[in-house]
Formats: C-alpha cells, sequence, structure tokens
C-alpha cells in the first residue's frame, strides 16, 4: 500500500507480461523502467563484499502482508555474499508505533519468532495491535517475552533507529510498500514487477548487477 494505490490496471498488465514472457526476459532480462528504477543519487551501503537488499514495508500494509511468505522463503535461500535486511515505514504518526514494534523484535532477537505472525494476526485474523494489552497478548502467544518488548519500544535506541529508519526512506525515495533496494542503487516493487513471484525474480537479477559491480 502507498500514498497513490497501486492500481489493479497495472498488477493485472504485470501479470499478462509474465503470462506471455519468452526469450530473454523470461530468463530475468528485465528492463529499467519497467521492472526496475535504478537511483540518481545511490546510497551508500556497507562494504565488506556483500550485496544489501532492503525490504522497505509496515505492518500496516495489507500488500507487504500478501508479500510475506514469498519473501521469507526467497530469504531462507539466500547465498552468503547476500545481506538481507527490513527496514520499517511510516507515513503517518499513527504507523511509527509499527516502526517501534518491529526494532524491539529486532534488538532482542525475536523477529523470527513474531514477524509473520503480526501479518497474520492483522491482516487474516483482523486483530488490532493499537494498544499495549493487544500487543503484549499476540507476543506471549508466540512465546516471546512481551513485557522486554514493549519496554524496548520505548526506549532510546528504538528511537534511534526509527528516526534512521526515516532518514533512510527519505534517502531511497520511498512513496510505497513494499518496495526492495538492492544495493544502494536499484528499487524495484510488486507494483512495478507485477507479481509476488516475478518481484524476487527481478531482486535475483538486481543482486546480479549487483555483482557485477
Amino acid at each position: 500500500m502507498n500514498r497513490r494505490e497501486f492500481t489493479l490496471q497495472a498488477i493485472a498488465a504485470g501479470a499478462s507480461t509474465l503470462l506471455l514472457g519468452t526469450g530473454a526476459q523470461a530468463q530475468g532480462a528485465f528492463a529499467e523502467g519497467r521492472e526496475f528504477n535504478t537511483l540518481k543519487d545511490p546510497v551508500p551501503v556497507p562494504g565488506g563484499g556483500k550485496v544489501e537488499v532492503i525490504e522497505f514495508f509496515g505492518y500496516w500494509c495489507p500488500h507487504c502482508a500478501a508479500f510475506e511468505p514469498t519473501l521469507e522463503a526467497w530469504a531462507r535461500k539466500l547465498p552468503a555474499d547476500v545481506n538481507f535486511r527490513r527496514i520499517p515505514v511510516a507515513f503517518s504518526p499513527s504507523q511509527e508505533s509499527y516502526q517501534r514494534l518491529y526494532f524491539a523484535l529486532e534488538a532482542l532477537g525475536a523477529v523470527n519468532a513474531a514477524h509473520g505472525k503480526i501479518f497474520v494476526a492483522m491482516h487474516q485474523n483482523r486483530q488490532r495491535l493499537d494498544k499495549d494489552a493487544e500487543i503484549s497478548a499476540l507476543l506471549q502467544a508466540n512465546g516471546v517475552d512481551s513485557a522486554k518488548v514493549l519496554d524496548a519500544m520505548k526506549s532510546f535506541s528504538v528511537a534511534t533507529k526509527v528516526s534512521q529508519a526515516r532518514q533512510a526512506a527519505q534517502a531511497y525515495k520511498i512513496d510505497g510498500v513494499p518496495t526492495v533496494a538492492v544495493q544502494g542503487r536499484f528499487i524495484t516493487s510488486v507494483g512495478q514487477a507485477g507479481t509476488h513471484e516475478r518481484t524476487v525474480q527481478v531482486m535475483d537479477a538486481l543482486i546480479q548487477r549487483a555483482r557485477k559491480g
């Protein structure tokens, strides 16, 4: 979901392209300006020889929830030279609590235990997570120490992470989620690629481009 909602026409067009794709494009030769964009001003990334891939997302976003299973399956198979991480985005003050929730889970090493469950709770089970008691009940049901998470959400370190996330979203010019950035240079999204499966194919192609320098 973004400030300008992805249209059904765009999704349908992407799906149609996937069905019709043959030859070079079917093999992953995706086009700049069509399946991905290149940033005019690249964002610095850590050294060390790894390709950095960032998903900008929001727990509040139904499109992110729908993409998560495909993305998680892709992330589990990543080679050692790819560093994948997530950055939660807020486009309004009401969404900032979800940023703090993610960073608190990350600080406590509890992302794997709770990340996918939060999407399911919010978008399949229609549970609200606006209050501490609601967050606590969900975390406890999934074996996460809710008291530690709620404390971390109010911590200075998490506040710093939220500020850094805001700066990253600005640097990458993020105006919708889910959006994926590769090596500080390339941007793609489900709305641009057309389908979840096609999105991770584009991501793989961009990783290959990044490896070549």
